[in-house]
């Protein structure tokens, strides 16, 4: 034991040394957020896969220069004419040379296929997701901030679109523009179709967060000093409102483009949506209805696709929302 030195006055004299106090820090809103996604695996790798996904999407095209691949370069001596085409060899006519077999009839190869369709299954989702955002944050905050008549206004034409027959419209839209429009013609206006189809008809769903937020956030004490130090309304909106729907739309933006590329898939699936030659991961699909039972590989690669990208896209959005929103867990 040791025993305590004290001075002449009988009063306990100091350590000679005293560790120095810990400086405390303050965090930011967004530190904690990121504390908090950090702590959920499954958001990580969810976070993780979505990241290596975009990079697969923008390099596609440089992949294939660099590694020669070609995703229309047909390999007919991998096929079996006895068996109608088939490849030969199991699992689809998996091997080094093709990691994840060929298509029948063609002999393509289905790696690069799945590839050269990321970028266009990524993009329609990414681009129908920006319009429908900007559309509906624009009018939901409007809505929400200025109420009466303009609420009234927006919040009917919001109940038109959510009750527009949404599959039917697109099928009818991108059949009668299947031969060219607007001067585009090809992969080109295919893609531009899909986008306006899919985010125009699907603001509607983020104009309702939108002003379901800005209701609340409009009594909020900031919101009265702006509007008392004489800020107009745009201001209002733009610069005190939105920064602070930041988050709630973010969380959607990521729940909403694993739905868009179900969509994109669904039409390209139903021959209305990206034509061929052109790869995607739908249109796969669809040519392996013909082979499921002979070649379920065909099948089993493009679906494997779809779902993985849609499982990482659903975690991440999970794992943002309990970040940003603990409360709702």
């Amino acid at each position: 034991m040791t025993a305590s030195v004290t001075t002449a006055g009988n009063e306990p004299e100091a350590p000679a040394a005293a560790s120095p106090a810990k400086k405390i820090e303050g965090r930011s809103l967004g530190q904690i957020a990121w504390t908090r996604f950090k702590r959920d695996k499954a958001a990580v790798a969810g976070g993780v896969v979505v990241i290596l996904l975009i990079l697969l999407a923008v390099l596609a095209k440089p992949i294939e220069s660099m590694f020669g691949l070609d995703p229309d370069a047909l390999n007919q001596d991998l096929l079996d004419a006895d068996l109608g085409g088939l490849p030969f060899g199991d699992w689809g006519g998996m091997s080094w040379d093709h990691p994840l077999g060929v298509d029948p009839l063609q002999g393509r190869d289905l790696l690069t296929r799945v590839i050269e369709g990321s970028w266009v299954s990524l993009l329609v989702a990414f681009g129908a997701t920006l319009l429908s955002n900007t559309i509906g944050t624009v009018l939901g905050i409007m809505a929400g901030y200025y109420g009466g008549w303009v609420d009234t206004l927006i919040s009917r034409v919001m109940d038109v679109f959510l009750a527009f027959p949404l599959l039917l419209f697109a099928i009818a839209i991108s059949t009668s523009l299947q031969g060219g429009a607007f001067g585009l013609h090809g992969l080109p206006l295919h893609m531009l179709v899909l986008i306006f189809v899919i985010g125009f008809f699907n603001w509607p769903y983020m104009g309702r967060i939108v002003r379901g937020q800005t209701l609340s956030l409009r009594e909020r004490e900031f919101v009265h000093a702006a509007r008392s130090l004489g800020a107009r309304g745009p201001f209002i909106l733009f610069k005190e409102l939105l920064p602070n729907l930041v988050g709630p739309i973010l969380v959607y933006s990521t729940l909403l483009i694993p739905t868009n590329i179900l969509f994109e898939a669904g039409l390209s699936f139903l021959g209305v949506g990206i034509q061929p030659p052109q790869a995607s991961w739908g249109g796969m699909l669809q040519d392996a209805i013909r082979y499921y039972q002979v070649d379920p590989q065909y099948m089993v690669v493009p679906g494997l696709a779809i779902f993985i990208t849609v499982l990482a896209f659903n975690l991440l959005g999970d794992g943002l929302r309990d970040a940003l929103d603990p409360k709702s867990n």
